[in-house]
């Protein structure tokens, strides 16, 4: 499992959405300067190995990490599926969570009857279809439609696809993984999270609606919701100078409490 692990102190650890690696939370590297920083490339994702990819799998190397790391009562921080799998994981580590951050996240990537914050189900299988014949440039795609118009004036979203696109997954990580996404249904975990939740969600968000988050909000015991106007999918791309404030205010809130 390769990570990076920067600063001293009450640790972060970070973990990074679909098709991506621990690359996306460059313009974090600051917050080293007052935290421990710790950002895992994900099962088969970045540099790290590891063929079936679940997000169990993904929840036992995370146990693996921590042991090897010493750490306990730490904040994690979940960006798109990576939220999904810090929800997941939350079942296990409970006590070596200190707090989640959900960061453009979701219960459940697909709408359901019962709930209508998912895209349509037809439209997740076509991103499969997609992959399969042109998975490279169906991969640039779906990174520049996480960002909107607004968007396009913050960081060089540009040389991130580069750093992106230059270490994608193979192609069967890739499917696996958005297959977990398409079939996993995280709703009635929520009630059961009683640490402290910070969710930030873009209201330009395409790939998991907003919706998705205030709903997190009405069903998680101790959360709060920050929605960022006119921001897309990436927000601690885009605006990490706000993000990195407010994610910082709200560890030192948590760690303060201890």
């Amino acid at each position: 499992m390769s990570y990076s692990d920067s600063g001293h102190g009450r640790s972060l650890l970070f973990l990074h959405g679909w098709l991506m690696s621990h690359s996306v939370w460059k313009y974090q590297a600051p917050l080293a300067d007052s935290f421990r920083v710790v950002a895992p490339d994900l099962r088969g994702h970045g540099a790290s190995e590891g063929g079936g990819f679940s997000y169990d799998a993904c929840v036992a190397d995370l146990v693996a990490l921590l042991d090897h790391l010493g750490l306990e009562k730490t904040v994690i921080i979940g960006w798109s599926m990576g939220a999904q799998i810090a929800l997941r994981s939350w079942q296990i580590l409970r006590e070596r969570v200190a707090a989640l951050v959900l960061v453009g996240g979701t219960p459940r990537f697909c709408d359901h009857d019962e709930y209508e914050h998912g895209l349509p189900y037809s439209e997740a299988r076509g991103m499969a279809l997609r992959l399969r014949r042109a998975y490279t440039r169906t991969a640039g795609e779906f990174y520049r439609g996480m960002f909107s118009p607004e968007d396009q004036g913050g960081n060089d979203i540009d040389a991130m696809a580069k750093i992106i696109l230059s270490r994608l997954p193979q192609l069967p990580v890739a499917l696996s993984a958005l297959d977990e996404l398409i079939t996993t249904d995280l709703r009635s975990l929520l009630g059961d999270v009683t640490a402290p939740v910070l969710l930030v969600h873009g209201e330009s968000d395409r790939i998991c609606l907003p919706g998705a988050s205030r709903y997190m909000q009405a069903q998680l015991p101790d959360s709060r919701l920050q929605l960022c106007p006119g921001v897309g999918h990436a927000p601690f791309i885009v605006s990490p100078t706000e993000f990195n404030a407010q994610l910082s205010l709200f560890a030192r809130g948590v760690y303060g409490a201890d």
